[in-house]
């Protein structure tokens, strides 16, 4: 039973590779009755686990209740989209966020659950981090804006450069992972050579600073939390 609830649970999920917009497309109905297939499966599964269960018990199993509405919830988006495609109107599936939800809750998921709840435990913690994380970041972007803003500058696609300040924000975002180093700042740095200090500076801050201590603090909380959860073992 364990087995075949874990192979149910990957085969929901792995349907978001195959549904439009898809890696690999597959026709709407082929989806469409996997989807129902685990559904029944997972809903199979609930009412086996309610037989053997007290019926108060049950009913008072935030688990199994969520596990009802993630069901039901999936059931009335997959309708409504099956009866909009019918009509050719464009829509999401956007019950696949729940779908995770039956990875978390079922009962043979307990090492997931602790794994959740010691996330769920190191967020509020993690918060302050957060905050000047963005707080330095919307600090950079408004420089930025006032540096290169009034400049004329653009890209090599031959768009504005930093000349709206939520698309410096995104950009600064991505630079914090280096993703778009060095071509987010090459605009500026053809423009005069100095303004590559700034870009140097918002690295050492953001990436080499924030990010390290970021990490840390989530390693440290997370960390805490499963010795407080497993008894005080070791969790290294």
């Amino acid at each position: 039973m364990r087995t075949a609830t874990y192979f149910f649970i990957f085969l929901n999920l792995s349907l978001a590779v195959f549904e439009e917009p898809a890696v690999y497309p597959l026709p709407f109905l082929v989806t469409s009755l996997v989807e129902v297939l685990c559904l029944l499966v997972f809903f199979g599964r609930l009412t086996h686990f309610a037989k053997v269960t007290l019926r108060n018990v049950f009913w008072k199993d935030t688990k199994n209740i969520c596990i009802m509405v993630a069901i039901l919830l999936s059931l009335i988006d997959l309708a409504i989209y099956g009866v909009l495609r019918i009509y050719n109107v464009r829509s999401i599936r956007w019950s696949r966020i729940v779908r995770p939800i039956f990875l978390i809750n079922f009962a043979e998921s307990r090492q997931i659950r602790r794994a959740f709840r010691s996330i769920r435990n190191t967020l509020p913690e993690i918060t302050y981090v957060f905050l000047l994380f963005m707080f330095s970041l919307l600090m950079f972007s408004l420089m930025a804006l006032k540096l290169f803003g009034e400049r004329n500058l653009q890209t090599a696609e031959g768009l504005p450069y930093f000349k709206n300040y939520l698309e410096i924000v995104f950009d600064l975002y991505v630079l914090v992972t280096t993703a778009n180093s060095p071509d987010v700042m090459m605009p500026a740095f053809d423009f005069s050579s100095w303004y590559a200090l700034f870009f140097i500076a918002f690295v050492i801050v953001n990436t080499y600073i924030f990010m390290s201590l970021f990490l840390a603090v989530v390693y440290n909380n997370y960390k805490k939390h499963l010795k407080v959860m497993f008894g005080g073992l070791n969790c290294d």
